[in-house]
């Protein structure tokens, strides 16, 4: 377990989160800087102003920075929304049903502990990128790709149902033998008490009845050793096919974190480009109404 409390790979994508939401945050900021900068620029030219004009001027500025702060949450709820969102569909896909408690989300100790796990690993972050050189990112797999991973899983799960089912059969085989191989058994024992409660018999039936029990005897081992034969090989073929189910198993589950991987990738991409074309052009806009 890592420092949050889940998974290497969870905790990795709660980083790269935080990672996304400080840039928002620094965008913001700059955003706000930038109001009370302008107002700097256009507004305070003179060397005295009247009690009127520092309230408008105040009231201007407020009215900027209350719309860019209100403008900054309402997009940052809608981002947390279609991170759930994200996290949803994930899950109903192997129909999970994830549940949130919204009461700890005000845990002063908890957010602490999140403070604090932020501020470590911006502090890891800057000092490994400034030791280690920056290195490029492999380009996420095309449409093509994720369709072919969704085909291996498919063809993987059905070969998964296959092995299972033969393996049903076999040990139903082998079941069988063992029962038959009992009823051989309790047969030859009967046998062996009729040979004895017949020795006072005359020497003809106790002769008869030996080659009776002989042959029996025979037959008996005969199929005996054919179902020990048997039983033999249905037990190598169980440990065979038991070795396929995991190797498939394997494979299942590497192709099923490959597509997973996939996109998320892919997803987060879009969406950051998205969030910051709407960002930029409105910080544009709102530079071009500062300036009239």
């Amino acid at each position: 377990q890592a420092e949050l409390g889940v998974n290497e790979h969870h905790q990795n994508e709660v980083v790269s989160y935080m990672r996304f939401a400080r840039f928002k945050r620094g965008l913001c900021l700059k955003t706000v800087d930038s109001c009370f900068q302008d107002l700097k620029d256009s507004r305070l030219v003179e060397e005295t102003f009247t009690v009127d004009e520092v309230i408008d001027m105040l009231d201007g500025l407020q009215s900027v920075v209350h719309s860019e702060v209100e403008s900054e949450l309402i997009n940052t709820t809608y981002t947390n929304v279609l991170l759930l969102r994200q996290l949803f569909s994930q899950a109903e896909k192997w129909y999970l049903k994830l549940q949130t408690d919204v009461s700890d989300l005000e845990n002063r100790e908890l957010l602490d502990q999140v403070a604090e796990f932020e501020k470590s690993e911006y502090t890891s972050s800057n000092k490994k990128s400034t030791a280690d050189p920056i290195k490029p990112k492999l380009a996420p797999l095309n449409e093509g790709g994720s369709e072919l991973l969704n085909k291996t899983v498919a063809h993987l799960q059905e070969e998964n149902e296959k092995l299972k089912t033969r393996l049903r059969t076999i040990e139903t085989q082998a079941t069988a033998a063992l029962d038959e191989k009992s009823k051989l058994e309790k047969s030859l024992r009967d046998l062996q008490m009729i040979q004895g409660d017949q020795k006072n018999n005359a020497n003809q039936d106790i002769t008869e009845l030996e080659n009776k029990v002989a042959a029996l005897k025979s037959q008996f081992e005969k199929t005996l050793n054919d179902t020990t034969a048997n039983q033999k090989f249905l037990e190598e073929d169980l440990v065979t096919t038991k070795h396929d189910l995991l190797k498939v198993q394997d494979q299942l589950s590497t192709a099923e974190k490959e597509l997973e991987k996939k996109f998320q990738q892919t997803a987060a991409y879009r969406n950051m480009k998205e969030i910051l074309t709407k960002k930029n052009e409105q910080i544009k806009d709102l530079r071009r109404r500062l300036s009239k």
